[in-house]
Order: C-alpha cells, then sequence, then structure tokens
C-alpha cells in the first residue's frame, strides 16, 4: 500500500464532508435532538427500559443511529457523485491500490459517524444522566459499524448508477434496518415473532452493543454481539474488496 495515494485519497473525502459540515454534521445532529425532543416529550414519563428513564435510553439509540447513517452516507454520496459527474477518473487513474480505495473511503466514513455521533452525544446528555459503565463497547461498536456501513456506502455508490437508486437503496434497506434496530424500543417490548425477526437484523447489534457500554444492560450479550457485527464486518469487507478489484462498474 503507498502511504501517499491513501492519504491523499482519505484526506479528500474527509475535507469533502468537512467543507459543508453545516449539511453533514449540524444536520443530523438537528435531527437527533428533535427525535429526542419529540419521543422524550411523549414517553419519559411513561416507559422504563433496563432499569433507565426512557430518555436516558434514547440518547445511545440515537447516537449509533447517527454514526451508522452518516457513514453510510458519506461513501455512498461520494462515490455515486463522482461516477454521475466523471470524475471518477481521478481517483482511478493514479497508482491506487483497490485496498487503499476501500480503507479510505471507509476509514471517512467512520470519521463521519464519529464526528456526527459525537456531536449528537454533545447535544442530548443535558437531557438525561448517561453513565459510562463499560465504555470499550462503545468504541467498538461505534468503529465496527461505521465499518460495516461505509462498506456498504461503497458498494451502493458502486451499484447505483442515478441518485434516484441510491435513494432506494438507502430508503428501502437502509433506513427500515436502523430504524427497526431497537432504536426507539427494546425488542423485549415486542411481541415473540417480532423479536426473532429483529434478531435477524445485523444493525440491531450493533445499537445494543453500543447502548450495553454505557448502562451494562442490553437485550443481548455484547460478546454475542460483537461475534455478529465482526462476522458482518469480515463478509462486507471480502465482498468490497471482490467488487473494486473486479472493477465492476468503475474500470468498464
Amino acid at each position: 500500500m503507498s502511504h501517499g495515494g491513501f492519504s491523499t485519497l482519505f484526506h479528500k473525502e474527509v475535507l469533502r464532508f468537512w467543507k459543508v459540515a453545516s449539511q453533514t454534521v449540524a444536520a443530523p445532529v438537528l435531527t437527533a435532538l428533535l427525535y429526542l425532543l419529540i419521543f422524550s416529550h411523549v414517553l419519559e414519563d411513561h416507559v422504563r427500559v433496563h432499569g433507565v428513564t426512557y430518555t436516558a435510553f434514547l440518547i445511545p439509540g440515537l447516537v449509533m443511529m447517527a454514526v451508522l447513517q452518516n457513514a453510510f452516507a458519506n461513501s455512498s454520496s461520494s462515490l455515486i457523485q463522482s461516477r454521475v459527474t466523471g470524475n471518477i477518473v481521478f481517483v482511478l487513474l493514479p497508482p491506487i491500490s483497490y485496498l487503499e480505495f476501500f480503507v479510505a473511503y471507509v476509514l471517512a466514513s467512520v470519521v463521519r459517524g464519529f464526528v456526527v455521533g459525537t456531536g449528537v452525544l454533545l447535544a442530548t446528555c443535558w437531557f438525561a444522566p448517561l453513565a459510562l459503565v463499560e465504555p470499550w463497547w462503545i468504541v467498538v461498536f461505534a468503529l465496527m459499524g461505521g465499518a460495516i456501513l461505509g462498506s456498504l456506502g461503497v458498494i451502493a455508490g458502486i451499484w447505483a448508477d442515478k441518485f434516484d437508486e441510491l435513494a432506494a437503496f438507502q430508503n428501502f434497506l437502509i433506513m427500515p434496518l436502523t430504524f427497526l434496530s431497537g432504536v426507539f424500543y427494546s425488542i423485549n417490548s415486542l411481541p415473540p415473532f417480532w423479536q426473532q425477526v429483529s434478531r435477524w437484523n445485523p444493525v440491531f447489534y450493533m445499537i445494543d452493543g453500543f447502548r450495553h457500554g454505557f448502562f451494562g444492560v442490553s437485550d443481548e450479550s455484547p460478546w454475542l454481539s460483537l461475534a455478529v457485527v465482526g462476522a458482518c464486518l469480515a463478509l462486507l469487507t471480502v465482498f468490497t474488496l471482490n467488487l473494486l478489484k473486479s472493477g465492476y462498474k468503475l474500470r468498464a
């Protein structure tokens, strides 16, 4: 791996979202804050989950949801814009390996996810006391979750030929997976059938493991969540690297 090619591409991708931080960082933070204000106002006095107030339970879910959605948005939007405008050629012409390409896009996605997630946490932590019982789980699941959604963003950005195809990928896959992952509720409150359905959603394990780092309790063991998330990351990494190596829709 030539570090010059990787670092240049990585720097470009980070600079790309940071230049429009009002859209890529501030707007998602505001959206998460609105979710918190609306849901906590309605349910705070009626719901307690894992022995904590509903607001406290909701905050880690909103933080992780912001990490995941923005990690996906970073790599997918960058690639589709580059392909539609034709400037993807300036990334492909230099001697940058497919591994460098992959790591730069995914790592930049993780950075954006972390920046937005940190912003959401700082904006919402004033509304309820939060503990950091096992903070290493927070870091591990945020890193792995951001990498998974960043990889999915690379796949979507390569697969989609138009912006509406990318929007369909996000609206019909990414949004349902994140919203139905236990961000706003514990899956133990669901009927048995839907509990089992939720356990087939890999995003549930990302959210649940991340939340475990704050409270030390969760719907599933964090080690099981780590195994599921780790397996998903490994499979997606292999698939995406093979996709890039084949030059699918990039070196046609």
